[in-house]
């Protein structure tokens, strides 16, 4: 097969004998450097998915947690946050990914990365400098009178590519450059999936707190009961204690709560970029809880996931500091003109006759630095292999973070079935338990305990429901994908 190559090969035989010429010089550098880059790149890409597919061979066909039929389907990009019904939790999210100062200083992270990109790829191209140099010289005496001399020039120098050790230096930022816009996106999802969160957190904690007050409002009404019974004899001065004993206890748990709801606010305004205060309004009740999404077969996610797209992108920059490296050890060839003029008077500077110009080429090969080079390959290295266990541990990672969730949400729906079943039994033994106090059946003390059962399970369902809705939010962040530039 004729390869890319063996052409540039064939031209260097070719026009070996006239390399005097500087022309035809650069016109064989410049093909041996395009060609070999570009080999090189190749190379580099089959290598590195090489090492990928050999440090993640532990990835399944299947997940391990049984999921429904529909869920098998290949996973694909979904509208979230629209899927909770919830037009103020939207709303939300779009002041976080304007607002917010983290996500902030990860764009301008990636605007630092592509400029370094650039950066690094301008050393593939010729450099001009345009000089002008001017002087005077003369003498103190009066017999030597004073001269000036006028210069203009441009400058250039190249470094030519031959071992591709600057194209492998730019191969690295640019992949630094696209694992940091990879980072970006990522901030984003976790930002917009944080803010979620702590809304949800928010709304659970006022559901909270209103249905203490509810608990509360009824403890009251015990209370002036049983101080009515008490004066006329009905009642006993342990059942005032007692009953006074708990108003204060429910009373202590709401301050708790409403400071815990108040907490709740302050940190879902910082994701928003605003001042904590406190004041947040949010919705009553929490939202509806969305389908399961479809998940695919484990290995999407490799492709999905914003940071393991990063993690995989820093591998590749790895792989090319790794070329830069060993390239650095042999020699560099640099070519270098002049072209200008010199007179004293500037509007002769560019006068045909007073124009000059020169080529040269420079090969600097390297003799002694002491270990310098290699202990650059070595450290180079390290960080190739250090890159990969990083890809190979986010990957795992990831596939936990998917297995979790996926685990969780089975658990969380037999937890709440449960659940609302205690709620329905303890608020219909709370019902029967008042009429039979209030016919004197049964003491006070155990109509205090029914009512701090319909508490407990009312605040473990609520608790539950917010487990539930965190879970769905962070199986969405789990599995990938672009779900965030729908609602941008």
């Amino acid at each position: 097969m004729f390869s890319k190559k063996m052409f540039s090969k064939r031209i260097l035989k070719q026009k070996m004998f006239s390399l005097r010429k500087p022309a035809t010089f650069i016109s064989v550098c410049t093909v041996l450097a395009l060609t070999g880059c570009a080999s090189n790149k190749t190379q580099d890409d089959e290598a590195i998915n090489a090492k990928l597919a050999g440090h993640t061979t532990f990835t399944p066909q299947s997940w391990a947690t049984s999921v429904d039929e529909s869920q098998i389907k290949k996973a694909q990009d979904v509208d979230w946050l629209s899927a909770f019904q919830d037009a103020l939790l939207i709303d939300l999210v779009k002041q976080a990914l304007a607002n917010n100062r983290d996500l902030m200083a990860a764009s301008a992270n990636v605007e630092r990365a592509n400029a370094l990109a650039v950066q690094a790829g301008a050393q593939l191209k010729p450099q001009a400098n345009l000089a002008f140099a001017s002087s005077r010289a003369g003498s103190a005496s009066s017999s030597i009178p004073e001269v000036s001399n006028q210069a203009l020039s441009v400058q250039l120098n190249w470094e030519i590519d031959l071992w591709g050790r600057i194209g492998a230096g730019q191969r690295a930022a640019v992949a630094s450059a696209e694992a940091a816009a990879a980072d970006y996106q990522y901030t984003q999802h976790s930002l917009a999936a944080g803010t979620a969160k702590a809304y949800f957190i928010a709304t659970e904690a006022g559901r909270q707190v209103a249905i203490l007050k509810d608990i509360l409002a009824s403890l009251e009404e015990t209370f002036r009961i049983v101080n009515v019974q008490y004066k006329n004899g009905l009642a006993s001065a342990q059942d005032v204690a007692l009953t006074k004993s708990d108003l204060a206890s429910t009373r202590e748990q709401l301050i708790t709560l409403e400071a815990s709801q108040r907490e709740a606010f302050r940190a879902l305004e910082v994701l928003l970029g605003r001042y904590p205060k406190g004041e947040l309004a949010v919705k009553t009740n929490l939202p509806v809880l969305p389908a399961m999404p479809p998940l695919g077969v484990p290995s999407d996610i490799l492709e999905r996931r914003p940071d393991l797209v990063a993690s995989e992108r820093r591998v590749a920059a790895a792989f090319n500091s790794v070329a830069q490296a060993k390239a650095a050890r042999l020699p560099q060839l640099s070519l270098t003109g002049n072209v200008g003029g010199a007179s004293s008077a500037l509007s002769d500077i560019t006068d045909p006759t007073n124009v000059t110009w020169q080529l040269a080429s420079n090969l600097l090969a390297p003799l002694f630095d002491g270990g310098v080079r290699k202990a650059q390959v070595e450290v180079a290295t390290a960080e190739q292999k250090q890159a990969l266990a990083a890809y190979a541990q986010t990957a795992l990672g990831a596939f936990s973070e998917v297995e979790t969730n996926l685990d969780l949400a089975n658990t969380l729906v037999q937890r709440e079935n449960e659940l609302s079943i205690a709620l329905t039994e303890a608020e219909k033994a709370y019902r029967i338990a008042k009429l039979r106090h209030k016919e004197g059946e049964i003491a006070l003390i155990h109509l205090l305990s029914m009512q701090h059962r319909v508490l407990s399970a009312s605040s473990n369902k609520l608790s539950v429901q917010l487990f539930a809705l965190e879970q769905r939010v962070n199986l969405f962040l789990a599995i990938g994908g672009g779900w965030i530039e729908k609602n941008n």
